[in-house]
């Protein structure tokens, strides 16, 4: 299949051509950006020296493909989706455009136009673990954001038990290429490092997308760390009744033990008992493990991702390949480094 990746500039959309350029059905054929037109790939993506004899293009010489993914900033992919909806049967969106279903929710969170309903309705969730029937053969997927997708594994198989009294509070710690590539004063080397900074005490907009997904009221908090990949989010749970640890590994392993890109992290030992995201860069892994109080009245789930890959890039594949009827995990299945 002939693929396009729009707005590949960028850091997200360096990870789309760096798994599409290994995909073994996929041929990348087009890759834009305004800054880099006419260089080779590897002007903004060193990584990729040698792997590619591609240069950039703008926009505007784009041609028909089988599919586009749309790496591209809040509000262009409302812009432009007549144009790349009519240049490929399927379009796979990476912004936040057609996430919230809700107009009322999504105006709360979002400044700009609103997606037209019939557009709207198109599109199909980008979360393989919950949606896969919905995946298969569609023409337009919204994939989640970051911190949204982890918080969402982590606390849906809870919510579908009816075991999560009151709100949730997800704490969330990411790496600063969660920042994109365009630098700003939060960004900059000298104001972020050794920097501990919460950077949205309240209304962060992934939290829309947590409640849409999970149908419970969530609090979310999110922090900067020095780390320049991954993401860890912490989700605080009173549970709507006493339960076991016995109970929810249980739980967790009837809704993941046959999805190939969920890990149950379930180690004694206090250096890798929790998931950590420095052991998942690179790769469409996403590590869930928990701990709960001798009461059995307070749990915490923490999950962990590459922000990149599972949090983006990766996700787009792994939803493009069950779309399209091939391997979920083709072009997918990098280990990761240790150490790193």
């Amino acid at each position: 299949m002939k693929a396009s990746v729009i707005g590949a500039g960028g850091y997200i959309g360096g990870e789309l051509v760096r798994l599409l350029l290994q995909h073994p059905h996929v041929e990348l054929i087009q890759a834009t950006s305004t800054r880099h037109r006419g260089r080779p790939l590897s002007a903004a993506h060193p990584n990729l020296r040698g792997q590619s004899n591609l240069s950039f293009v703008s926009e505007e010489e784009i041609s028909e493909s089988d599919v586009v993914f749309l790496a591209v900033p809040h509000g262009a992919s409302i812009k432009g989706i007549g144009t790349w909806s009519a240049l490929a049967p399927m379009v796979v969106d990476l912004s936040a455009d057609f996430r919230l279903q809700n107009p009322t929710v999504r105006e709360r969170y979002y400044c700009g136009a609103a997606p037209e309903q019939p557009w709207l309705s198109r599109f199909q969730p980008g979360i393989p673990e919950l949606h896969r029937e919905r995946l298969r053969g569609a023409s337009h997927i919204a994939v989640p954001g970051c911190m949204a997708n982890a918080a969402i594994l982590a606390l849906h198989p809870l919510a579908t038990a009816d075991l999560v009294a009151g709100a949730v509070l997800v704490d969330a710690r990411t790496g600063s290429s969660g920042s994109g590539r365009t630098p700003d004063e939060g960004s900059h080397h000298p104001e972020r490092s050794g920097a501990l900074r919460m950077a949205k005490p309240h209304n962060h907009r992934h939290t829309a997308e947590i409640e849409q997904a999970c149908g419970v009221r969530v609090h979310m908090t999110v922090t900067g760390i020095g780390a320049v990949r991954g993401i860890q989010v912490a989700c605080h749970i009173t549970p709507s009744r006493t339960v076991s640890e016995r109970e929810l590994w249980a739980l967790y392993r009837a809704a993941y033990q046959d999805e190939p890109f969920v890990r149950l992290v379930r180690e004694r030992s206090a250096l890798r008992r929790m998931p950590d995201p420095k052991i998942l860069s690179g790769t469409n892994y996403c590590d869930i493990g928990l701990s709960l109080n001798s009461a059995g009245d307070h749990l915490i789930v923490v999950a962990a991702i590459d922000n990149l890959v599972k949090g983006g890039a990766g996700n787009a594949v792994q939803c493009f390949n069950i779309a399209s009827g091939q391997d979920e995990t083709a072009g997918l299945r990098f280990a990761g480094l240790h150490p790193a």
